[in-house]
């Protein structure tokens, strides 16, 4: 009987993820003979391949696609169980917000594996607006929550997490020629309600370029937006690591100054809500390497 060793598919999770042998190494801290090494094992042991090499990149067989969720998933238990069993005993109440798009793409993971690791701690999660969740926390309604914000304008006492960098997006049908699509009408935008950074950023952009626009379609909600998009009622400005994969990433248009994700916690936090702060910015640095 033979036994999968989790350091081995965190190696394969690295590759698989950075699509590069040398990135990988870095992520795991092994060169990239002892990650090349690692996943020849990995093959022999499941005799099946599951990377296709070539000198530019490295991508993932059909074999190594069903493999991928099983080593997630593996690997996903494996530090439930460290963080379970390393972990002080907490417990206790947490009020934690959060923007929707968040949310949506980091927080189900990073929450789960918190609540594994301490059961007695309840959970109380908000997703909302940046700003309704911060005049929540000026009220004392919420213990930690994440903002967007400008890096030039933080909130005081925020703890920056990472910056996204912003592009535009549109359905592949529209012109993707920003001179084209602006010329002699007003550019058609998806966006959010305003106060928003991503809104900001856009609208600025634009407005410095010496275009003209129009609101066509405001939702709060990131789906909502992707939904208008994809149906091609207008551009949009989203984080490039977010935009789905049937919407176009365009090229040419105005820059986007990047938008801060960071943390905010009460003065004076319980060990239970300061635990979870500690446990997402690590997570989150953890997964910014990974990208």
């Amino acid at each position: 009987m033979h036994d999968v060793d989790t350091a081995v598919l965190r190696t394969f999770l690295a590759v698989a993820e950075s699509g590069s042998f040398s990135r990988a190494g870095m992520m795991v801290g092994r060169s990239q003979s002892a990650v090349s090494e690692q996943i020849r094992k990995l093959e022999e042991l499941f005799g099946r391949r599951l990377l296709d090499r070539t000198t530019r990149r490295v991508r993932l067989t059909t074999d190594g696609e069903q493999f991928l969720s099983h080593a997630r998933a593996m690997v996903a238990q494996a530090d439930a169980m460290l963080a379970r069993f390393h972990a002080p005993d907490l417990a206790g109440e947490v009020r934690f917000g959060s923007p929707e798009d968040f949310a949506s793409a980091y927080l189900p993971d990073i929450l789960g594996l918190f609540a594994a690791a301490h059961p007695a701690v309840e959970l109380h999660v908000t997703c909302q607006l940046t700003l309704p969740l911060v005049e929540e926390f000026e009220a004392g309604g919420q213990d930690l929550i994440i903002v967007k914000q400008d890096p030039a304008q933080r909130y005081p006492g925020s703890r920056p997490l990472w910056r996204e960098q912003l592009v535009w997006v549109s359905a592949p049908g529209l012109t993707a020629d920003f001179g084209e699509a602006a010329r002699g009408r007003l550019l058609p935008l998806v966006l959010s309600p305003s106060p928003c950074v991503y809104r900001g950023r856009a609208t600025r952009a634009l407005d410095k370029a010496g275009a003209t626009w129009s609101g066509v379609f405001t939702s709060p909600s990131f789906a909502g937006q992707a939904a208008a998009v994809r149906a091609g009622l207008g551009y949009a400005v989203m984080p490039r690591a977010m935009v789905p994969p049937e919407l176009a990433i365009l090229t040419g248009w105005p820059d986007l100054a990047e938008v801060e994700i960071a943390l905010l916690g009460q003065a004076r936090l319980t060990p239970a809500a300061a635990a979870l702060a500690g446990f997402v910015a690590e997570r989150v640095a953890r997964r910014q390497m990974q990208v």
